[in-house]
């Protein structure tokens, strides 16, 4: 598929807004399924006109369908816990994320649509790990209902791909981060130090800092998204990170070079969850994908504290 009809659910939040503009910019017709309509500041007037907007609750099975009609590929962006909440409630996260992905395998089913293509996680679906770089092959023992329930949903697309033919990928994604990602939210550590920064508040981080985790910018991974969607591989699971580890201590200090300010640190004890190193081994999406991260980290986070301060002023 060089141009398809594309499907995108959650198409406003970060990574949507992202991947629609990057399908747009294919030559690819888009349509962006959000429950609340939001103007994409990424898109121009032109490429919006190969862009159909639907407005509805994923929940409503009718509203999913209306937005999947006539599409060759559903991108599933949508999730409504994060690792940090999806233990207070997993019934919750049960019940809306795994049978929420239940039910849109059969709308797509109903519809017709070809591949869907998944964004699960590629931290919290391993656990803790037994290699420094870790592979698709590596165990699966998550340590949260959020990473319990993305394997499930994993699992379910292959069982579809099996009983009725419907190809998927299954993108396990590292720590995406750029520009539109909210400075306010509870996920997301580099936006959230950023947005801290530009309001003079300090950071606080969860144990030493000596945490090691793998970054990728937003860009690269809509690119993965895009090229997962066009490939037929032998394989439907990839990593998708930058390979490469870097500590909250170490990324603390990019952050006062880059932003040029004084960055206070609070320290808070370790959270049960959090795994002390996590880094992707991206080898599979580089044979079968032909993707590789193309943007270095400096240079991501240079571009989104750019981003940020570009849009406090324009809000002051």
């Amino acid at each position: 598929m060089s141009s398809f009809r594309a499907c995108v659910l959650g198409a406003s939040g970060f990574l949507g807004s992202h991947l629609v503009h990057h399908l747009l910019e294919a030559g690819c017709h888009v349509h962006a399924f959000s429950r609340v309509p939001r103007r994409n500041p990424l898109v121009t007037d032109e490429l919006m006109s190969s862009c159909t907007v639907f407005t509805g609750d994923f929940f409503n099975a009718q509203d999913v369908e209306r937005a999947l009609e006539g599409c060759d590929v559903c991108f599933h962006l949508v999730s409504t816990t994060i690792p940090k909440t999806s233990n207070d409630d997993p019934s919750r996260d049960v019940r809306e994320n795994l049978s929420g992905a239940l039910d849109l395998l059969e709308c797509v089913r109903r519809t017709g649509v070809r591949k869907v293509v998944y964004t699960s996680s590629g931290g919290a679906i391993y656990g803790k790990h037994l290699m420094p770089r870790i592979s698709e092959s590596h165990p699966t023992d998550p340590l949260c209902s959020y990473g319990i329930v993305k394997l499930a949903v994993e699992k379910y697309l292959a069982l579809y791909h099996e009983l009725y033919g419907i190809d998927y990928a299954a993108l396990r994604i590292s720590n995406p981060f750029g520009p539109l990602q909210r400075a306010g939210a509870e996920q997301g550590v580099i936006g959230v130090f950023l947005g801290r920064i530009l309001r003079n508040e300090p950071l606080h981080v969860w144990g030493d800092g000596s945490v090691v985790r793998d970054y990728i910018y937003v860009e690269d991974v809509a690119r993965a998204l895009v090229l997962a969607a066009r490939m037929k591989t032998e394989h439907h699971v990839f990593n998708i990170g930058s390979g490469a580890g870097l500590s909250l201590n170490e990324i603390i200090g990019m952050m006062r070079s880059v932003t040029g300010r004084d960055v206070v640190v609070k320290y808070d004890q370790n959270r049960a969850f959090d795994v002390p190193y996590s880094v992707l081994d991206v080898s599979r999406a580089l044979d079968e994908l032909d993707w590789k991260a193309s943007i270095a980290f400096d240079e991501g986070l240079r571009r989104t504290w750019e981003w940020l301060c570009h849009g406090s002023c324009e809000t002051a």
